[in-house]
Order: structure tokens, then sequence, then C-alpha cells
């Protein structure tokens, strides 16, 4: 039986002791089906895996590009924001030179 700290280690070996038990039970022809099972399993695991490392290997490098795309966003945004602000300042300008003129021609 497991200790509780030994997690890990339990389902392993509660499986290789259903191993045993099913070897003892049903002879070796069983356990080796059994283990050939197992087996399969343990590839088929690896297979998704290995699919989900690939997946995982992609999703960084799209989730890097948007970052890059974000950040080029952003500064296009900030540079798009001063360039507004600065137009505002010039109209700004313009109306109080024209205000200026415009009292001084009516007279």
């Amino acid at each position: 039986q497991c200790e509780p700290n030994v997690r890990l280690c339990c389902p392993l070996q509660e499986e290789h002791e259903h191993l045993l038990q099913a070897g003892r039970e049903h002879g070796p022809r069983s356990a080796e089906a059994a283990l050939a099972q197992r087996a399969a399993q343990l590839r088929d695991t690896q297979a998704q895996l290995s699919r989900n490392k690939l997946l995982i290997k992609d999703l960084r490098e799209e989730n890097r590009e948007f970052a890059m795309a974000l950040q080029a966003a952003e500064l296009k945004q900030k540079s798009t924001e001063e360039e507004k602000q600065l137009l505002e300042e010039q109209a700004s300008a313009l109306k109080q030179l024209i205000g200026k003129i415009t009292p001084v021609s009516l007279s």
C-alpha cells in the first residue's frame, strides 16, 4: 500500500500489482496481453504528448507574433495621438490668429 506522500508512484504500483494478480489468475498470456495493452496506451499517451508539445510551440510562436503586432499598433496609436495633439494645437493657434485678423479687417 502507498504512503500518502508518495502519490506519484501509487498508480504505477497499483497497476503493477494488478498485472501481477492477472498473471497469477489467468496465466502468462493474460499478463502479456495486459502488458501489451498498457504499452499501447503508453505509446498513445506519448504520441498525444508530442502533439501537445508541438501545439504549445506553435501557440507560443503565434503569441509572440501577436505581441509584436500589438506593440507596433500601440506605437502607431501613440504616434497618431501625438500628431492629433499637434494638429489641435495648430488649429487653435490658427483660430486665435483669425480672431485677431478678422476684427481688424472689418473696421
